[in-house]
């Protein structure tokens, strides 16, 4: 493998890590992000605290409407699953990371501008890097990329790849 590929599948590996550790601390209240007795099987709600607090800026009123709603909670915590585990595994790289980019920049544009930087954070950073998994298959370089490839679904719906 190059040092190219083995850079990439580091980038996918890190990624995936992030957002399934996100998703693993909000759901049971690892004590990192998430204190324990506000995990999501704790009955709390993965999205009130960032949404209802966190948020500022110009879009600040819509982001506190969906604070604690219960199909906000779900899509979040079902996408940093899903994200999280196709990237780690190099299946759904492609629609991972689109998913991934789309999420990162709803994160980004709830909190404007950057406390640090006149428009970049690691929101952005980490959306390049999404995007960047996508458009080169990051998922055939260790990992079950090239296997999922040649499913016949994902043959007629190239996304999934």
């Amino acid at each position: 493998m190059k040092l190219e590929q083995r850079i990439w599948v580091l980038l996918r590996l890190g990624m995936g890590w992030i957002l399934l550790w996100g998703f693993l601390d909000k759901l049971f209240g690892l004590g990192f992000a998430t204190a324990p007795d506000k995990a999501w099987l704790a009955g709390g709600s993965p999205t009130f605290g960032f949404l209802n607090s966190a948020a500022y800026g110009p879009f600040a009123t819509f982001y506190h409407s969906l604070a604690g709603n219960v199909a906000v909670d779900w899509l979040f915590m079902l996408g940093l699953l899903g994200m999280g585990t196709a990237l780690i595994l190099g299946i759904g790289v492609r629609i991972a990371s689109y998913a991934g980019t789309l999420l990162m920049i709803l994160m980004w544009s709830s909190l404007l501008p950057p406390k640090n930087n006149p428009f970049l954070d690691e929101h952005i950073i980490y959306a390049l890097v999404l995007l960047g998994l996508a458009t080169i298959k990051a998922g055939q370089w260790f990992g079950f990329g090239k296997w999922w490839a040649k499913r016949k679904l994902v043959k007629q719906y190239p996304i999934l790849e």
